[in-house]
């Protein structure tokens, strides 16, 4: 065969070996959601999940804040043998029960806020700290049951209370039940006023509905993480009620400091160093 025919059947008589694409090793880098700069995982978990280009603050777990709020070893967890019932046999896309199963499969929690005493500089402190991958950090019957008493044993002990809330709103799944949380919480943060002990909310992304209209909203001093959305309802649903376009930034942290709703805009790698500092000043 001449060799133009080879070159024309070129084909029968080559093999072209496969593509192999290598993936990234997964949970060796991660993806900011706001700027998409790749991040090395290690960099990321030793900045607290703040992306060092752009500042946004990665979502953190109850026993992350945990960890960066108290003295290693010093948490002590309160009611943790509590758990969610079904009291309305609700059923949706799902069942409730369903829903909770998954939640505490996932996240390994009975519910979406964590309690308990601990020491932050080697002062005692009562904190709470919610977990949004715990059916959105809902708050229903458990939860403000939870924050009820954790409000109670700051009061009844002289201890400062911190609550980290990162929430959706109130857990409807448990109907009205979930909406008297809100005014049990409330009243026992009025109780804790009066008795002088100092309370001091943070805020991070996201936190709304019934969380941020009862306790979150009710301290002495009000911290709110960088970037975070901080709103009772959706921007969507606030345009189409009072037809009108909302400003720009609406409903984040700094859009609430600037107009006198939260009293410090704190990323989290000050977080830690600025509540021991308004600690020494309450004391």
């Amino acid at each position: 065969m001449p060799l133009s025919g080879w070159f024309q059947n070129r084909e029968k008589y080559t093999e072209v070996a496969p593509v192999v694409k290598k993936g990234i090793p997964e949970g060796i880098w991660s993806r900011c959601a706001n700027c998409n700069e790749i991040i090395y995982q290690v960099e990321l978990i030793s900045n607290l999940k703040v992306c060092p280009q752009c500042n946004f603050h990665f979502r953190f777990t109850s026993a992350e804040r945990i960890a960066l709020l108290t003295d290693k070893d010093s948490f002590k967890e309160s009611d943790a043998d509590l758990a969610s019932t079904d009291p309305l046999n609700f059923v949706a896309v799902k069942t409730y029960r369903d829903s909770l199963g998954q939640a505490v499969k996932e996240t390994g929690l009975n519910d979406a806020v964590v309690t308990g005493v601990g020491k932050l500089d080697g002062r005692g402190i009562v904190l709470a700290a919610f977990d949004f991958r715990f059916i959105g950090g809902s708050m229903g019957s458990v939860a403000g049951e939870r924050v009820t008493r954790a409000i109670e044993k700051a009061t009844l002990e002289n201890l400062p209370l911190i609550i980290v809330s990162s929430s959706g709103g109130a857990r409807m799944h448990e109907g009205m039940l979930s909406l008297l949380q809100m005014a049990k919480t409330s009243a026992a943060i009025g109780e804790l006023h009066e008795a002088g002990v100092p309370y001091i909310s943070v805020l991070a992304n996201p936190t709304g509905g019934g969380v941020l209209a009862s306790f979150a909203m009710l301290a002495d001093v009000i911290i709110a993480e960088p970037g975070a959305w901080i709103g009772f309802s959706g921007p969507r649903v606030i345009e189409q009620t009072i037809r009108q376009k909302l400003p720009k930034n609406f409903q984040t942290s700094e859009f609430l400091w600037e107009h006198g709703m939260v009293d410090m805009v704190v990323s989290r790698i000050e977080l830690r160093e600025t509540v021991s500092k308004l600690l020494d000043f309450f004391a």
